[in-house]
């Protein structure tokens, strides 16, 4: 509505690059005014004309009033505002620049700017369109301006010590096994550890569960001789993982006898494949889970105190209020914080068990507080491995992007902090994303909660769709995105996620 007005305002000659800076409803007296801002000097006519568009765009039950004012910003403005400017978007470098450190020149009915900084590219990455477009929406008028290194000021620097987050082990579960005996060891095992956590690098390392899959196949070794190896997978009920084995002479036909649905005792060793953890049996033995084993929930390390690699960032978007609809929101949109989000990975698939898992190459999210979407928490992940043509077609990321991306380890810890306290939210999330944020999660010690909903059964629940599709919820809605990158993909989740919500007036049931 509001780009609507602004846009009709700016075909008056003496309004062309006017802004528009405020719409303030005023309930009470049904009155709407809307606050113009030119740097143009304009005919009682043309301010006439402005006053009949915004009538225009205010219903009839309530009066209108514009008011406008002629504002042409001088140099010392400008400065205080690309202070202010600079302080919002880039914490880091407002640390160092000073209104000394900022030049601006006035040229006919433009301004140019020269911000003197120190050369690192961490902190100056396009901080000069930042400043231009926050003029734009503060002043009337074309600005323009670079970054300039400023060297010297290095000698100045007086770098504080980053604080940094508390180190805690996550200590690891174990359960008793049952019913142990001997198929090709000569050591008794009496606990395992939950195959959930073999999440590390060890030369010796005991697990226990049932056989779920077997594949048998020939490999010929470095020598020439061809050699049985078999691949178990392996279920504790905590997870499933695939681990490989090579046959012993003394002990190959006590092995090939070995079943689906028989119970195991594995000896392994851990090592890193492919930034993944890859377990070897060295010893088979028999031996189960324990009768009604109920899993102990996972122990996660703390929330970090600090932000390290990835940090939330403002979001604002006047077209989420609705100025000129009575419209109150449902308490349980504006009592709860949520978090939506969505991934984009290297495939399909989700499961550890496969040994292949997937890697994260993206991660968008919105937090919603008191029912606007308030912050945003957007980053590439480096999978360390190769992406398919596939995926650099369908999502436009390509190798280059993410190899200077950090890795998950990095981003993790991060975003658990950003979902703290939140309900999390995402579009057929369940059956997806939720699943490698857990797995990465916990690869890095945290434990997500699972307070999750998803807008995929509740828009089936909710709407009469031909299908539903994020692409097809957000027609429905009239919103339009960037189909397949993750922040664009979470942005319009979250505004589903809202909508639906002020149809329902009540929470959903999490997945």
């Amino acid at each position: 509505m509001a780009e609507s007005i602004l846009s009709e305002i700016r075909k008056i000659k003496s309004f062309d690059t006017a802004i528009l800076t405020s719409v303030t409803l005023e309930k009470s007296k049904n009155a709407v005014e809307v606050s113009v801002v030119t740097d143009k000097a304009y005919t009682e006519a043309e301010e006439a004309e402005v006053r009949k568009i915004v009538r225009g765009y205010v219903p009839e039950l309530f009066s209108s009033t514009a008011v406008i004012t002629k504002l042409t910003p001088d140099e010392d403005m400008v400065v205080e505002k690309i202070l202010t400017i600079i302080g919002e978007n880039n914490k880091q470098l407002a640390a160092f620049v000073t209104a000394e450190d900022i030049e601006v020149r006035k040229e006919n009915d433009a301004f140019s700017f020269t911000v003197s900084v120190i050369h690192t590219s961490a902190y100056t990455a396009g901080i000069a369109d930042d400043i231009a477009n926050g003029l734009k929406k503060c002043f009337c008028g074309e600005f323009y301006g670079r970054c300039v290194a400023a060297e010297n000021k290095l000698d100045d620097l007086v770098i504080e010590e980053k604080p940094e987050n508390i180190q805690y082990e996550v200590p690891l579960r174990t359960f008793e096994i049952e019913d142990f005996s001997f198929l090709e060891g000569t050591v008794t095992h009496k606990r395992a550890i939950y195959i959930a956590d073999l999440n590390f690098v060890s030369e010796s390392v005991v697990i226990c569960g049932e056989i779920t899959d077997i594949r048998e196949k020939t490999i010929t070794t470095s020598s020439g001789k061809e050699k049985l190896m078999f691949n178990f997978t392996v279920n504790d009920g905590t997870a499933a993982i695939r681990v490989g084995y090579f046959t012993r002479q003394k002990s190959i036909e006590k092995v090939k006898k070995l079943q689906v649905g028989d119970s195991v005792v594995l000896t392994c060793k851990t090592e890193l494949f492919n930034s993944s953890v890859r377990p070897t049996a060295n010893v088979i033995d028999y031996g189960r889970v324990p009768k009604g084993f109920v899993p102990e929930k996972r122990a996660s390390k703390p929330v970090p105190k600090y932000y390290e690699t990835v940090f939330p960032q403002p979001y604002t978007d006047y077209t989420q209020s609705d100025l000129f609809t009575d419209v109150k929101l449902p308490e349980c949109l504006t009592k709860n914080a949520f978090v939506v989000f969505d991934l984009e990975t290297t495939g399909l698939n989700s499961s550890p068990s496969s040994g292949n898992m997937d890697r994260i190459i993206e991660i968008g999210a919105y937090k919603i507080i008191g029912g606007e979407i308030k912050e945003s928490f957007t980053t590439f992940v480096n999978p360390q491995r190769k992406l398919s043509q596939e995926i650099i077609n369908l999502t436009g990321i390509d190798q280059q992007t993410v190899d200077g991306a950090p890795a998950f380890e990095k981003v993790m810890p991060d975003f658990f902090k950003f979902i703290d306290g939140c309900y999390t939210v995402g579009h057929n999330a369940a059956n997806f994303d939720f699943k490698f944020i857990d797995y990465y999660c916990s690869q890095c010690g945290y434990v997500p909660e699972r307070r999750l909903f998803d807008t995929f059964p509740l828009a089936q629940s909710m709407l009469s769709l031909s299908n539903y599709k994020l692409n097809t919820v957000a027609d429905y809605f009239g919103i339009t995105f960037n189909h397949h990158r993750a922040a664009d993909d979470a942005l319009v989740t979250a505004k589903i996620f809202i909508e639906l919500l002020k149809i329902k007036k009540s929470l959903p049931t999490p997945c």
